[in-house]
């Protein structure tokens, strides 16, 4: 048992008052620390790669609002922006010059985006890009992979991963027989099936959407020639490929996996990075796809925020830092470096892509010690890694407070600061931690 040395009064008075209003006192289900246990800390400020809690204690944050803040906290470029926008008016509900900038900055910028329409969040993004592979195909299915998670939209939350990952089922209560029918799961890393699937259902797939790195399930990496390999089976058989880059999306690259891929999806969805911190979503791609979408096209979607200028000013101010200043290779050298070291210390994998990391606290028994999917994550995966959050916190580290979700490494994290994560985990490894 690990002893907290922390003062968490004031966070624990806090969410008991939260579950009062909330459910699960939260907004989000793994802010509520359902899969690592104990008392979610209530955030009053953050800093570069500082987190405060209401408490007064501080930590080194490794979840950075779970993938945004590829820069850190309080980027001050962004945040001039965001308040330079702020000063004109937060809200118009017209078109505006914004939204054109940050549009056309992407779509000169991104090989995988002829056209972009802004949303706000991932899930709107995923949920209107389906409607599109629907609307252009006039099918109805969709192909997903076990394990991947694409917001919280009826249809993708079959299998899905993410916070769903800790609940007892895989699946969302609510979500009917009949649209649940209409999404069909395959195992990542399974090409044959893929291909058996086609075989089966391939007249009726409008689209096939994966994450080209999964990495709300643990980071379940996939090999290029399996991606590959998808886009040949799926385009050949008339459906379309949906990226699902929320995550990936200007962090692994500025043009996300399509970029490092060097495959061209039919339609993208982006989050996190893209806004810089702040609520925006979009979805983009073919030209002729994007141009069946309302006002252009019959396909409807709709959004009072979206486009909102203190998201945009923002997302713009963000994007075209990391296009200036480029820092993928270091992000990389430094999320590589930090690996090697975990690894020397604990007696298991740190997998890793760009500068995501995730944690593999059990027997991996995969032929190339690479967890690839979502039944070769350890079973003890959970329990190891609850423990090893709460000696880290104790530490003064913020690690993502999930065994299943991935943690993040931005520009404004120190050597000195990795030293301190491979120290506080190498302490518990000998200490605790057992295969």
């Amino acid at each position: 048992m690990i002893h907290s040395v922390l003062k968490t009064d004031r966070s624990a008075e806090l969410f008991e008052r939260a579950k009062k209003v909330a459910p699960g006192g939260v907004h989000s289900p793994v802010r509520g620390f359902r899969g690592v246990g104990g008392t979610p800390r209530f955030i009053q400020s953050a800093n570069l790669t500082e987190l405060v809690d209401i408490d007064g204690n501080r930590y080194t944050d490794y979840c950075m609002a779970w993938g945004p803040l590829i820069t850190g906290h309080q980027d001050p470029e962004v945040r001039e922006a965001a308040l330079q926008a702020l000063s004109r008016g937060w809200a118009y509900g017209t078109a505006e010059p914004l939204s054109l900038e940050l549009a056309e900055f992407i779509t000169e910028n991104v090989a995988a985006v002829e056209k972009i329409r802004f949303v706000n969040s991932g899930t709107e993004a995923v949920m209107a890009a389906l409607r599109v592979a629907r609307a252009a195909t006039g099918r109805s299915k969709i192909l997903k992979f076990d394990g991947c998670y694409h917001g919280h939209a009826d249809s993708m939350l079959v299998r899905a991963g993410s916070g769903l990952a800790e609940m007892a089922s895989p699946d969302s209560a609510g979500v009917s027989k009949q649209v649940a029918a209409e999404t069909i799961v395959v195992p990542l890393n399974q090409i044959e099936a893929v291909q058996a699937t086609f075989e089966l259902h391939g007249s009726d797939i409008a689209a096939v959407i994966i994450e080209g790195i999964p990495a709300n399930n643990g980071l379940l990496l996939q090999t290029d020639a399996f991606l590959k390999k998808l886009f040949q089976i799926t385009h050949g058989a008339g459906a379309l490929v949906i990226f699902d880059e929320v995550i990936t999306g200007f962090r692994v690259a500025f043009g996300g996996m399509a970029e490092k891929t060097g495959l061209k999806p039919d339609l993208v969805t982006y989050g996190k990075v893209l806004g810089g911190g702040f609520t925006v979503g979009a979805y983009g791609g073919r030209a002729d796809l994007m141009n069946l979408v309302a006002p252009a096209g019959p396909v409807y979607q709709a959004g009072t925020f979206s486009a909102n200028p203190v998201a945009m000013s923002a997302g713009l101010a963000m994007l075209k830092k990391l296009k200036r200043l480029s820092p993928y290779a270091e992000l990389e050298n430094k999320t590589e470096a930090l690996a090697v070291q975990l690894e020397k210390v604990l007696p298991t994998r740190v997998q890793r892509f760009g500068s995501i990391f995730w944690l593999v606290l059990g027997e991996i028994e995969t032929a190339d010690g690479v967890v690839r999917s979502q039944s070769e994550i350890p079973a003890s995966q959970k329990e190891n890694y609850a423990g090893l959050f709460h000696f880290l916190l104790e530490k003064g580290i913020y690690l993502s407070p999930s065994g299943y979700e991935v943690s993040f490494i931005s520009t404004a994290h120190a050597e000195e600061q990795l030293k301190v994560l491979v120290n506080a985990v190498a302490e518990y490894s000998e200490r605790y931690f057992k295969i």
